[in-house]
């Protein structure tokens, strides 16, 4: 018996020819896509006029020779921060207004004209606060030092963008170049100013929600004597360091997510008795632990080291109230 080989017909050939060029065309369109991507951004520089161009490359130019000029002080801001609870968040903010201003690459931009005016002020608070930090050297704290150095690098940065870019320009980025300042630490004076407020809200807090829960309480000021166990609200217990950082979070997402102005203010305001509300409810989980499983619980970790677990928590109804904002909005 002899066997042919089966010859593909017409048909047949047509149709695999048909799904070699649809595979073919699949890959060169993923391919093409790929690199619009890529060449999307350098395109739109490219296609900026060349004045444009120019400016913002000084401007860049600018920020770095200010970071050299500042290397020292900067270096020693980010060792500060570091071993600091309540800075810790500083290293993270030129990302985030580095992030504000990427995104907002594909608003309009205004017209790029030097702003005397604007390089001048900026320019003069800065000068003046370099002045103050190296004169007061000797009787400044460390952090204060520190507090007088960024807030020169973040005017001499901010006075770069006026000289090349603009006063519509630094208009038009208000809110990321602004945000630069919360890379100044806060001052000592600031940092007991809000921990003293924050311990007294707190305090009255937490005296209601004892109330409310039934457990007998003798409070002198921030002393609460419970059943088994005397508690005093300290200021290293003022949780200003969550409350800080989720105001400075609150600020981000009024921006990213809400448009009226009254709004974004009713959000960032809502932080204030949020945090207050937040660290009474801590003092309240604390001492009914102390009461009901034993005085031992002073010492757990959910004392020392339960901040970021009622950070967290406290994100919760912040998030519902931007909710109901942006749904007003829309």
């Amino acid at each position: 018996m002899i066997i042919q080989p089966k010859i593909p017909t017409l048909p047949n050939l047509q149709r695999r020819a048909t799904k070699r060029e649809l595979m073919r065309s699949g890959e060169e369109a993923l391919a093409s896509s790929d690199t619009g991507e890529r060449t999307g951004a350098m395109a739109t520089w490219l296609g900026w006029p060349r004045p444009e161009r120019q400016r913002i490359g000084a401007w860049v130019g600018w920020i770095a020779a200010a970071t050299l000029a500042f290397v020292q002080p900067f270096a020693r801001l980010m060792w500060h921060a570091s071993q600091s609870e309540l800075h810790s968040y500083i290293p993270l903010v030129p990302c985030v207004a580095g992030y504000l201003l990427y995104i907002q690459r594909r608003t309009p931009r205004a017209a790029y004209r030097s702003s005397i005016a604007g390089t001048v002020i900026l320019g003069g608070i800065g000068m003046a606060a370099l002045a103050a930090a190296l004169r007061l050297h000797g009787s400044l704290s460390v952090n204060d030092g520190l507090s007088l150095m960024a807030l020169a690098y973040v005017s001499v940065v901010a006075a770069g963008g006026f000289l090349f870019l603009g006063s519509k320009w630094m208009a038009a980025a208000a809110f990321p170049l602004a945000f630069l300042i919360f890379m100044i630490p806060l001052p000592d004076a600031a940092v007991n100013w809000l921990e003293t407020a924050s311990v007294l809200g707190s305090a009255e807090v937490a005296a209601l929600f004892f109330k409310v829960t039934g457990t007998p309480l003798l409070r002198d000021g921030t002393i609460f004597a419970l059943p088994g166990i005397v508690l005093k609200v300290a200021q290293e217990c003022s949780g200003i360091h969550s409350s800080w950082v989720l105001f400075i979070t609150s600020l981000v997402a009024s921006h990213l997510f809400l448009e009226s102005p009254w709004r974004r203010i009713m959000l960032v305001a809502f932080v204030i008795p949020l945090g207050i509300v937040r660290n009474g409810f801590r003092i309240l989980v604390i001492g009914l632990l102390c009461v009901h499983v034993g005085p031992q619980m002073i010492d757990s970790t959910i004392h020392h080291r339960g901040g970021p677990l009622f950070f967290a928590l406290s994100l919760v109804p912040l998030l519902l109230f931007m909710a109901w904002l942006r749904r007003q909005e829309r």
